[in-house]
């Protein structure tokens, strides 16, 4: 600048009415649907009836580019629903988030860690079985926020196991599905 005063005076103003960096804290309830995979799997079970709703909250903190979120979901009837059965997908992970703060609109991508924990009774007469099993979560989504406290919530991800494991009914396998959920997200 040619000016030395209008500098000092446009730094002075600058300095003087930027505000520090802080976090912001964040809860989402969330319903979404599964997809691919294991979900719904019903090709080698009879009267089943294919059920992919799943619920759950993700909470977390975003400073910047970065954040950090928990996600816990259950998902009911995962593998289908049967005459006396029962079975689920819980799962609990750990993400780091890159976020993109554009504004009211926050596109967003993640992965993770966690513990996958599916349990199976395929019909009145089998065994229940539960296993934990480690796993891992990579996705992305938008927030778009109409206040700076209230917004909603798009994403999908992409979950699976480390190891193989085996459930009644189904092969060998690494439990493998896919997420797209919808919620409310609010900031503080």
């Amino acid at each position: 600048m040619r000016n030395p005063c209008l500098s000092a005076l446009v730094i002075t103003f600058v300095t003087l009415t930027a505000t520090p960096a802080r976090a912001d804290g964040f809860v989402t309830p969330y319903i979404g649907f599964n997809f691919g995979g294991d979900s719904a799997n019903c090709a080698g079970l009879t009267n089943c009836e294919e059920k992919r709703t799943n619920w759950g909250v993700t909470f977390g903190t975003t400073r910047g580019i970065f954040g950090f979120q928990e996600d816990i979901g259950y998902a009911p009837d995962f593998f289908g629903k049967t005459p006396g059965g029962d079975n689920a997908v819980l799962h609990f992970m750990t993400d780091l988030m890159v976020v993109v703060p554009a504004g009211p609109v926050q596109p967003y991508a993640f992965v993770g860690i966690g513990v996958i924990h599916p349990h199976a009774k395929l019909d009145a007469s089998s065994l229940a079985v539960a296993k934990n099993a480690l796993g891992h979560d990579l996705g992305g989504g938008l927030n778009v926020f109409f206040t700076h406290s209230v917004g909603v919530h798009g994403e999908v991800r992409h979950l699976r196991t480390f190891k193989d494991f085996t459930l009644p009914g189904f092969s060998s396998d690494k439990l493998d599905f896919w997420r797209a959920s919808a919620g409310l997200t609010f900031r503080f």
